[in-house]
């Protein structure tokens, strides 16, 4: 490409009203957000798996938090591919989300959504091989949901509204 087409590319692409969601870093408007975002409990594994990415991504301290993030999940796994033997071939695995946040000064819930996410897994012969591929799936998971509540939050907050 010459040098001419570079400097229209980036003309046009600094007129198209394209802003980042992240702009000014950890000093940003949606940082400092997400920052003030605490994440009640989630039980069984899973849970503590969700709850461990989120706090990871929003880099909030508990004691400062204006908002609680209350987070309700679905973790199923369900076989299909069946053999002739009836032995299951493949598994999928499903984590679905449903989160809160909630305002702490009002109790007033702020924003209510979902976030979903699935894996597919191949069932062996072996046992411990299948369960293993189960686990992994929902590390996976896990970050996945965690990236998709994060970045719904952070839109949430850029759009003007509070977090």
């Amino acid at each position: 490409m010459s040098l001419r087409a570079v400097l229209v590319v980036a003309f046009l692409l600094g007129g198209c009203g394209l802003k980042p969601l992240y702009s000014g870093g950890a000093n940003g408007a949606a940082a400092q957000a997400l920052a003030g975002i605490a994440v009640a409990p989630i039980p069984e594994r899973s849970g503590w798996l969700v709850r461990q990415a989120l706090t990871n991504r929003l880099g909030g301290d508990a004691g400062a938090s204006r908002y609680r993030l209350e987070v309700l999940l679905d973790d199923k796994i369900e076989g299909f591919g069946i053999r002739s033997n009836d032995a299951i071939t493949r598994e999928r695995r499903t984590l679905r989300a449903r989160y809160k946040l909630i305002d702490l000064a009002t109790g007033a819930v702020a924003l209510d959504a979902t976030a979903a996410a699935d894996a597919g897994i191949d069932a062996t012969v072996s046992e411990y091989a299948t369960i293993a591929a189960e686990q992994t799936a929902l590390e996976r998971l896990s970050t996945e949901i965690a990236d998709q509540i994060v970045t719904r939050l952070a839109l949430f907050a850029r759009n003007g509204q509070q977090p």
